[in-house]
């Protein structure tokens, strides 16, 4: 008798558990960045980033319309290749994600924004700044840092004002991004009165920069820009010393990170490189972020590179909306996520105006000194 009472007891446990796990909804987010390839140490600080909010949101408990839901984080490596990031960003579509974050570089973002917008599901980058991302028409493009509008712009009046660069030489990697903050730099230059005597091209797998450097070094430049990314930059750095080159090295958020004297093999010189982050706190904002690098530091035993502040606000952003909308289904919550307005993330206050930029996005100037990267400004 006590035996057939247990089984039944043990049954009904069962049953009770199955129902509170049913009801508990799981709600798919995505993420995509180049966890492979050169730049793969930038694409898990952003993955970090992304699972770092999911597993706070998991453990504070979230209800979205009277619902207890579990997040689920769907991670994909685009490896920076534009082709690999529409294979991710389908992959991610089919699996029915409530919304992405991602991806990491400009000329993935854009082509595999138009797959999002086409399946109506919200995307938000924490660090493609090409203006074109979100000047498409989409309505499902979304950005928590400033564009290269800003970055470049603000960048080549800095070089001719603050720098005093007379002779300016500017390389670019041809992709979205780096081509893009380079186009932006060299007109922030000639707005501020300077002059660029140079300009020329690489791509972003290239190792040996000896032809182009060789041919900057007779025209003299007091400031070499790149636009591209920090596995590229520190070689470049390393091999203008080798030929001599005594130019300040200026660049954008792609070169702009923890890696970066590493990477240059020891080669770079004290305040020599000024890089600008797509993003930036001062005053109390500033204690937030540093909070947020502690725990991160904590849970994964690494110091953040750059991004994975913006794509843990990114992910948090995407969730107000949905626990405001009352749904997580990318319609519902898609014209709330674009009315987002003063939402205090550790990145900032992050209001989006009618393209999906972030309103007011800041700057932050940095150098390098005894191998660690060094503020300078926050600029607006």
């Amino acid at each position: 008798m006590n035996h057939k009472l247990n089984v039944a007891l043990a049954g009904l446990a069962l049953l009770a558990a199955a129902g509170s796990a049913s009801a508990q909804e799981v709600v798919k987010i995505g993420h995509v960045g180049p966890t492979s390839g050169g730049i793969a140490h930038l694409g898990k600080d952003n993955e970090n980033g992304a699972r770092m909010a999911i597993d706070e949101l998991n453990a504070k408990g979230v209800t979205i319309g009277g619902k207890k839901v579990k997040f689920e984080l769907l991670a994909e490596d685009d490896g920076g290749d534009p082709k690999q990031g529409t294979a991710a960003a389908q992959k991610l579509v089919d699996s029915k994600v409530a919304g992405v974050v991602g991806h990491l570089n400009s000329g993935t973002s854009i082509p595999a924004s138009k797959i999002y917008s086409d399946a109506g599901i919200p995307q938000v980058s924490p660090s493609a700044t090409n203006p074109k991302y979100t000047r498409q028409g989409f309505k499902t493009t979304f950005r928590v840092v400033a564009d290269d509008v800003h970055l470049g712009g603000t960048l080549g009046k800095y070089a001719v004002t603050q720098l005093k660069g007379k002779s300016i030489a500017v390389i670019d990697d041809r992709t979205a991004y780096g081509q893009g903050v380079a186009d932006e730099f060299e007109k922030g230059v000639k707005a501020a009165g300077g002059r660029t005597v140079a300009r020329e091209f690489t791509n972003d797998k290239a190792t040996d920069f000896t032809a182009i450097l060789t041919n900057l070094k007779a025209k003299k430049p007091d400031i070499v820009f790149f636009g591209g990314m920090d596995a590229v930059a520190g070689p470049m750095i390393r091999q203008m010393k080798q030929l001599g080159i005594k130019a300040k090295f200026m660049g954008g958020d792609g070169i702009c990170s923890g890696e970066l004297p590493k990477l240059s093999g020891g080669a770079m010189e004290d305040s020599q490189v000024v890089c600008a982050e797509a993003g930036g706190v001062e005053g109390e904002q500033k204690k937030g972020m540093d909070e947020f690098k502690a725990r991160f530091k904590t849970k994964f035993n690494a110091d953040v590179q750059i991004y994975a502040p913006y794509v843990y606000d990114s992910v948090n952003v995407l969730v107000a909306a949905m626990e405001k909308a009352g749904s997580s289904d990318p319609a519902k919550y898609l014209p709330v996520l674009a009315k987002t307005s003063g939402y205090k993330g550790v990145t900032g206050t992050i209001t989006f105006d009618e393209k999906g930029d972030i309103k007011n996005g800041a700057l932050t100037m940095f150098t390098y000194k005894g191998g660690n990267r060094e503020q300078i400004a926050v600029v607006r």
